[in-house]
């Protein structure tokens, strides 16, 4: 095996321990969401899909 592939997959194992518990922590302790906060993301996101629907379509 490559050192080099073997020292990145540690690098990523420690990466992912690090984070894990403070991601944990902020997943318990974050805001509840709404309705309204669901409405706010979507509509932004089928605007974007719209807009790369017609781009593929005018091509």
């Amino acid at each position: 095996m490559d050192w080099m592939k073997i020292s990145s997959a540690l690098l990523i194992v420690l990466m992912l321990v690090y984070i894990f518990p403070r991601a944990k922590e902020m997943l318990k302790n974050s805001p509840k969401a709404s309705s309204n906060d669901l409405v706010a993301a979507l509509i932004p996101l089928l605007l974007v899909i719209g807009f790369v629907f017609l781009l593929i379509k005018s091509v």
